[in-house]
């Protein structure tokens, strides 16, 4: 029996998607619910599982092509388990990867080693971006140990490969006779196009138009993290053991930015045409990088959630979003963002608002500085905070306040137990 793999819907605003790699090849073989392909969207990037099993019978849409929602991207054979013997790589492998691998066969033919000719060897599917990397070091994707989801390379397992490889792989050995003169470099002047993705494309028309809609100002502020790093110290492994996750800051940045919403709400509303909108709910979104762009999804009412659910639920966003198994619904709305940079090592920055939000708070690493404190200099953990604000509902004066509470609450943490 076919059956036809068609475009689910992935938003209530979203129509249209764009058809990212195939995970399988025509022909082969599909287990139930096992991912067949890759579907991105304006705002995120999901996985279209095989609703029985069989075996992919033809592809509609090839790599990079649109595709309404409820259009038919290919065919499922299901019940069928016969497999091409040596089926074509699917759309959006790279050529190069495939090649290799023939290669690597005929040498082993050649040489009388390796698994008779009647089998084909597995291979390593990689992501674009992973490909990309791999090329830069003149690497295969099965020289590089995969983590990432369905047994793909990710662009980490190869800088992690890089980083490892012993001195002798990354040095070539000094020549012991005098070298015939060098043939002249290839030119460095090279260039390689490479298509944005749906999700990077919508990401930029989105900034543009923030900075276009709004008019954007950036108050900044520091902040002493000895009292969190105090607690995290004392009570991480019994949270932890209880809990079962660690400690982190977010949880008490939530906490520090659902306090200050509750004494600033211009920072929790938006301006709709002429009217401006106050919310009497919390839904914070926790801006997440990956390799397809930057995710952000909501802690919806997180003014209800407790130090561990904010940890776990943060965590869980940060692994499904590596995994591109974040949900649309978990992407929209969201009332404020937090956003922390510290964690590639940013010191300052200006984060950019989510529309139509009126502010985000940006996060940065931890550095420690000399303060003057009580008439003394002093070394403290400090963190610069960045607020930026839509300065048509939000004043200077509010935007300083919403720092000031911050600052206060996350030096003296006991302020948000008891609500002072």
């Amino acid at each position: 029996m076919t059956i036809e793999l068609k475009v689910p819907s992935v938003g209530e605003s979203i129509t249209e998607v764009e058809i990212g790699e195939w995970l399988k090849a025509e022909g082969a073989a599909v287990a139930k619910d096992e991912p067949v392909v890759v579907i991105e969207s304006e705002k995120a990037t999901v996985e279209l599982p095989a609703p029985a099993a069989g075996k992919l019978g033809r592809i509609l849409k090839k790599t990079g092509e649109s595709a309404k929602v409820g259009e038919t991207i290919g065919l499922l054979e299901a019940g069928s388990t016969e497999t091409k013997s040596a089926s074509e790589p699917p759309p959006g492998l790279g050529a190069r990867q495939s090649s290799g691998a023939l290669e690597r066969t005929s040498e082993s033919r050649q040489s009388g080693e390796g698994p008779p000719p009647s089998k084909t060897p597995a291979r390593t599917r990689a992501t674009p971006l992973a490909e990309k990397v791999l090329a830069e070091h003149g690497l295969r994707a099965d020289e590089v140990s995969a983590t990432g989801p369905g047994g793909r390379v990710s662009k980490q397992d190869v800088v992690r490969h890089v980083e490892q490889r012993p001195e002798k792989e990354t040095t070539p050995p000094a020549p012991t006779a005098p070298a015939p003169p060098a043939k002249s470099a290839p030119s460095a002047r090279e260039e390689q196009v490479v298509r944005m993705s749906l999700l990077r494309r919508t990401l930029a028309r989105r900034l543009v138009e923030a900075q276009h809609m709004a008019a954007l100002l950036t108050t900044f502020n520091e902040v002493d993290m000895s009292a969190i790093l105090a607690l995290r110290q004392q009570y991480q492994e019994v949270f932890q053991k209880k809990y079962g996750v660690k400690l982190g800051f977010m949880s008490f940045f939530v906490k520090a930015v659902i306090d200050a919403l509750k004494q600033i709400p211009q920072l929790n509303a938006e301006i709709r045409g002429t009217d401006i909108v106050y919310r009497n709910y919390h839904d914070i979104g926790v801006a997440v990088s990956t390799d397809r762009g930057l995710v952000v999804p909501v802690l919806r009412e997180a003014d209800r959630l407790s130090f561990a659910e904010i940890e776990r639920t943060v965590a869980d966003f940060a692994q499904r979003a590596r995994e591109n198994k974040l949900k649309p619904e978990e992407l929209q709305g969201g009332t404020f963002t937090i956003t922390n940079g510290g964690v590639f090592g940013s010191l300052l920055s200006t984060p950019l608002v989510n529309p139509p939000q009126s502010g985000i708070l940006g996060m940065h690493a931890i550095q420690e500085r000399p303060i003057a404190l009580a008439g003394q200099v002093v070394i403290r953990p400090m963190m610069y905070v960045a607020l930026t604000y839509d300065h048509r509902i939000v004043d200077g004066k509010e935007s300083v306040l919403f720092l000031r509470r911050i600052k206060d609450a996350v030096e003296n943490p006991a302020r948000m137990l008891l609500e002072i």
